[in-house]
């Protein structure tokens, strides 16, 4: 009865939840006339052929998606209780760990668990976190600390980051770059719901200058190619196999000599949310990866 509510509430007409539910349209509209008697009020009010919610509605669908939310959470729980192999883990990610980090892990966990699936969501928002209580989240690789006591992080590498420049740049061939040495250089830089951007400004501001903003981009490889271009340079995360030399995209990387020029990457999750035990055994992975050293690029420096 709960879950034809939340469906109905959610947009789906009564005949597309009966065709769901393999059951007849009067026997979900009778459930739901007895729900709302019990209740007291109406929840749902016709608004043409679609059922919306009353006020009443609104209020109470809040608390059956929790309740549902655990009940999930409590199926899942038993079937993982029988079957551990066989769960899901729920992890969030920066999208610039999407090329590196994130296939490492999993990769390396599913050779000795293969039959654990993965429901991998990329972040929107770099600044905010994923992992809370009532999140469906189970873990979370970011760059960023979450803020608040609800939400455990655990470093677990520290990714430096190089300057990019244009081939035949300056300081294409150097073995590092100063930042000071690029004052008077046009920057490309990523967006401010970054993390990676207060970074950058960081490092520009304790080196004395504050960057000529040439362009503004989305996503590191859009960053990459403006590069390439000649539009100017930029402050990115170091990437497997990129630390020195001219890139197939005609873009140099060079090492920053400058203190904190790296990103520390991390894992979160909450304390509130108990795990459940496919994702408490890839948690305990990614800590014994980090620990031994596994997780750095052969030439990354520092």
């Amino acid at each position: 009865m709960l879950f034809w509510f939340q469906q109905i509430a959610d947009g789906a007409t009564v005949t597309q939840v009966a065709e769901l539910e393999h059951t007849t349209q009067p026997g979900i509209s009778r459930a739901l006339a007895r729900l709302e008697s019990e209740l007291g009020t109406p929840l749902l009010r016709r608004d043409g052929r679609t059922l919306r919610m009353t006020h009443a509605g609104v209020a109470f669908k809040r608390h059956v998606d929790a309740v549902l939310h655990e009940l999930g959470d409590g199926l899942a729980a038993v079937h993982q209780l029988v079957d551990p192999e066989t769960g899901t883990v729920t992890l969030s990610f920066q999208p610039s760990l999407g090329t590196w980090l994130v296939p490492d892990l999993v990769s390396s966990f599913r050779a000795a668990h293969p039959a654990v699936g993965f429901d991998l969501r990329p972040k929107r928002d770099e600044h905010l976190t994923d992992v809370r209580e009532r999140s469906d989240v189970d873990l979370e690789l970011s760059t960023s600390r979450p803020r608040g006591g609800d939400v455990r992080w655990r470093g677990l590498v520290r990714q430096p980051l190089l300057l990019a420049v244009p081939e035949g740049h300056r300081a294409a061939s150097l073995p590092s770059v100063a930042l000071a040495e690029l004052a008077g250089d046009p920057f490309v830089v990523i967006r401010p719901s970054s993390s990676l951007r207060p970074l950058s400004d960081g490092l520009c501001a304790a080196a004395g200058f504050t960057p000529a903003v040439a362009f503004e981009c989305d996503d590191l490889p859009t960053m990459r190619a403006f590069v390439s271009a000649g539009l100017g340079v930029a402050i990115v995360p170091a990437m497997p196999g990129t630390a020195g030399g001219v890139e197939a995209d005609r873009c140099a990387q060079v090492p920053i000599s400058d203190a904190g020029a790296f990103r520390e990457v991390g894992v979160a999750w909450s304390p509130e949310r108990r795990l459940l035990p496919a994702a408490e055994m890839f948690l305990a992975h990614v800590l014994d990866r980090a620990a031994a050293g596994l997780l750095a690029a052969p030439d990354y420096a520092g």
